[in-house]
């Protein structure tokens, strides 16, 4: 299995070099990141200037100034060759849960994977200090897709509990939860009298049913959820063509 791994958290995060030290214990990879943190960049691609890259000494690539969509369109289309066979993001400091998968770079490196026609899976820790429990379970997971492939053309987003690989209660299958509206802003002046704003902590939760990723992981399960990139509300069709023709919107052109 050849492995094109990357994050938002940066190339020398920890949550990147503990995966791929345990992943390369049994497949090729190759580190493409970001140089730096780019949490919460989402699906951003770097189109209005150059993109460089540096290889460092353990063979690892950090793009500068790059967001980790970047790092795989680059992965996938320059860097890697042979092509890789799967692009795995993470490991993320912090979850990745409900609606922080609309913000999260760590989510939207594997869409780009899945994007660019290659499996893709998102991992995220609910913590900052059991990296090694979601760099096992990580590894479960790509050595069941090697002898059983999942056809399913979806991304995996796959949480896990902050805890020792012990504690652990096993592996759920979920939904995405969501949250309350984000309404916080902090606001100062620097030492000039100009204002500055800072974005403050994600909202509370608002949907954690039993079936949610939230759920999931607050009760010691790992989270995996399906999720996919086409983002059209089939459902809202048929009512959005009765609307128009109520509404006369077309009208004479």
């Amino acid at each position: 299995m050849r492995i094109l791994l990357s994050n938002d958290d940066g190339v020398s995060a920890p949550g990147i070099q503990i995966l791929a030290a345990a992943l390369r214990e049994f497949a090729e990879v190759q580190v493409v990141a970001p140089d730096r943190n780019r949490s919460g960049s989402s699906n951003a691609l770097t189109l209005g200037s150059p993109l460089c890259t540096l290889t460092l000494p353990n063979g690892d690539i950090a793009v500068q100034q790059g967001t980790p969509t970047d790092c795989v369109y680059l992965g996938v289309n320059a860097l890697v060759l042979p092509a890789p066979d799967i692009v795995v993001s993470g490991i993320n400091a912090g979850p990745n849960l409900g609606d922080d998968v609309i913000y999260s770079g760590t989510v939207a490196a594997a869409m780009e994977g899945r994007h660019l026609g290659l499996p893709a899976i998102a991992v995220s820790l609910n913590g900052h200090q059991h990296y090694e429990t979601a760099a096992v379970i990580t590894c479960r997971l790509l050595r069941a897709l090697q002898r059983e492939p999942l056809r399913t053309g979806r991304i995996l987003n796959v949480n896990v509990p902050d805890l020792p690989l012990a504690e652990l209660k096993g592996i759920r299958v979920t939904r995405c939860g969501s949250r309350h509206p984000a309404d916080k802003v902090f606001s100062q002046e620097d030492p000039y009298g100009h204002k500055l704003y800072w974005i403050g902590p994600p909202g509370d939760k608002f949907d954690a049913g039993p079936d949610t990723d939230f759920a999931a992981v607050e009760q010691g399960y790992v989270s995996l959820t399906p999720l996919q990139v086409d983002l059209t509300a089939y459902g809202a069709q048929d009512v959005m063509t009765a609307w128009l023709a109520k509404a006369e919107v077309n009208g004479k052109w």
